[in-house]
C-alpha cells in the first residue's frame, strides 16, 4: 500500500515537500487557502483542494484522520499553523510534521501534540555555515540541539591512516558509523581498514566534538 499524506501550505517549503512526495509515486493531498497555489499543484499532488484548516468540519469531511502522515506547511500565519495542528491532533492523526517560524512556535506545537518540528531556514542556514566553512564537511544533519550526523571528506591529513589510529571516539567522542568510497557504503567499517582521499566518513557526535575534529583534520 503507498503511504497518503497530506501537505498544508503550498509555498516554497510545502510546495518542495508536495513535488519530492509526488515524484516519488506516494498519494498526496494538496491543501492551502490560495486558490492560484492549488491551481498550480492540481496536476502534480494526487488531489488539490482549498481549504481553510483551520476549520475542523473541512478537515473531517476531507478524511484527514485517514492520511499517515500530515506536514503542516503554513507559512507567516503562526495562529493558523498552531490551530490547524491542534485540530488534526483531536480528530486523531497520527503523525503531524509542522514547519516552526521560532523557537517560541515550535514549544507551543510540541505541547499541543506536533510530532516533530522543522526550522527550514533556521536548518539550512547551519548546513550552509557548516558547508561554506569547511572544505571537508561535504553535508550536516541536527538531530538535536546538540547532536548532528555529518559527511566528512578524507583529506591527505587523513588519508592512508586507520581508524585505529585515528581513535576519534577516546579523543573526540565520536562514532564513525559508515564510510561512503565511491559507489559502496561500508558499515560498521573495519578498526585497522587505511582510509582513502576522498572517502567520506558519516560520523555522529556532539557538536562541540564534531568541531574539535573538524578543526583538527582542517589543520
Amino acid at each position: 500500500m503507498k503511504k497518503q499524506f497530506a501537505v498544508i501550505g503550498l509555498g516554497r517549503f510545502g510546495g518542495s515537500i508536495c513535488r519530492e512526495l509526488a515524484e516519488q509515486g506516494m498519494e498526496v493531498l494538496a491543501m492551502d487557502k490560495n486558490e492560484d497555489r492549488v491551481n498550480e499543484f492540481a496536476s502534480i499532488a494526487t488531489h488539490a483542494v482549498i481549504a481553510d484548516t483551520t476549520d475542523e468540519n473541512i478537515l473531517k469531511s476531507l478524511g484527514i484522520r485517514n492520511f499517515d502522515h500530515v506536514i503542516v506547511a503554513i507559512g507567516e500565519d503562526i495562529q493558523s499553523s498552531i490551530l490547524t495542528t491542534l485540530m488534526l491532533k483531536e480528530i486523531g492523526v497520527n503523525h503531524i510534521t509542522v514547519k516552526a517560524q521560532n523557537d517560541y512556535h515550535e514549544k507551543v506545537l510540541l505541547k499541543i501534540g506536533a510530532d516533530y518540528v522543522v526550522h527550514p531556514e533556521r536548518d539550512m542556514g547551519r548546513r550552509i555555515a557548516h558547508y561554506i566553512v569547511s572544505n571537508n564537511i561535504l553535508d550536516y544533519l541536527e538531530l538535536s540541539d546538540e547532536y548532528s550526523i555529518v559527511e566528512i571528506k578524507v583529506n591527505d591529513l587523513l588519508a592512508g591512516k586507520s581508524l585505529m589510529e585515528l581513535d576519534v571516539r577516546a579523543k573526540y567522542g565520536l562514532n564513525i558509523v559508515a564510510i561512503k568510497r565511491g559507489p559502496e557504503i561500508i558499515v560498521s567499517p573495519q578498526a585497522d581498514d587505511p582510509l582513502k582521499k576522498d572517502d567520506i566518513l558519516i560520523v555522529i557526535g556532539a557538536d562541540s566534538d564534531i568541531n574539535r575534529f573538524e578543526k583538527k583534520v582542517m589543520e
